[in-house]
């Protein structure tokens, strides 16, 4: 006899196991399924939906890139209204002794002096006078303990719930000069004399704990605050109060594009209030590399 191909039947593929047999016994009921049954269930469940791998993602890169609070300076929008204010002076200040170590931020010699308290209330008028929460507002002062009190009396001030009172505590800290801890007040000119020679010069380092940061440090920081600020809210106004001037005059900077090495020159007095006005923002402009074509490799001119 003649066997031909089309007289061989193929037998049927064999079927996938399936995973709920392992839980079956003999008498056909169900025992208890086991982790491993139920993990091959589902693992073939999902590979086998339609439409696993259908999504697009309709954002463009630079939504992305402002979903993900990426932020630069000059900043390409500010989507708030914000007002910068330095504390009153401190009762270190009022003695003229330099003190940024952050182990002492909340202790009560690091609170307002009386002409401090003096100069919180000031700011806190003035704020008042620019209409500043006159649609509410969101204060953001320093956990150390001279910028919380001022942050205290704005809201007083201003009819401001405590609970619009959001205490930062690290990105605000005063800037940390290092050696200088301790010494006399007249001393920070050295500080500020470096900064016009480079951002990135350190104050002597010291081993009580008090940090020696640059300009670059400071502005690292301030970068990291305002990130968090224009991802967490939106069309709002916020009121940050540093117990420094120098947190202040570097974000500032970076604001309106001002070279990082002459901070200096926007100085804030303590009780100091401003407004940050977006038309001194400097108008975006994209990197050479986006926007130079050669047309005509490697002839660029």
């Amino acid at each position: 006899m003649i066997v031909t191909s089309s007289s061989i039947k193929t037998p049927p593929p064999p079927h996938p196991p399936n995973p709920w047999a392992a839980s079956q016994n003999p008498n056909n009921s169900f025992l208890p399924i086991n982790r491993r049954s139920l993990l091959a269930a589902l693992t073939i469940s999902t590979t086998t939906t339609p439409f696993a791998h259908t999504f697009v993602n309709p954002m463009s890169a630079q939504e992305v890139a402002f979903a993900r609070g990426l932020f630069q300076m000059p900043p390409v929008r500010l989507t708030n209204r914000y007002f910068l204010v330095r504390a009153g002076e401190s009762e270190y200040e009022s003695i003229g002794v330099i003190n940024t170590n952050p182990v002492a931020k909340t202790s009560v010699d690091n609170g307002l002096s009386e002409k401090g308290k003096k100069q919180a209330v000031r700011s806190a008028f003035d704020l008042k006078e620019m209409g500043a929460c006159d649609k509410n507002c969101w204060i953001w002062p320093s956990i150390t303990q001279r910028a919380y009190q001022a942050a205290e009396i704005i809201a007083s001030v201003n009819g401001v719930s405590r609970s619009y009172i959001v205490p930062e505590y690290s990105f605000l800290d005063a800037r940390g000069l290092g050696a200088y801890e301790g010494k006399k007040l007249e001393a920070v000119s050295e500080v500020y004399a470096s900064d016009t020679l480079s951002p990135t010069i350190k104050p002597p380092p010291i081993d009580d704990g008090t940090p020696n940061e640059s300009v670059s440090d400071v502005f690292v920081r301030v970068i990291q605050l305002m990130s968090i600020l224009e991802t967490q809210y939106s069309e709002d106004t916020v009121i940050i109060v540093s117990p420094d001037s120098d947190n202040l005059t570097i974000l500032q900077a970076g604001i309106i594009g001002l070279d990082l090495r002459r901070h200096r020159e926007l100085s804030f007095a303590p009780g100091e209030v401003r407004f940050v006005d977006t038309s001194s923002v400097p108008t975006y402009k994209q990197p050479a590399s986006a926007v130079y074509k050669c047309l005509k490799p490697p002839n660029c001119n």
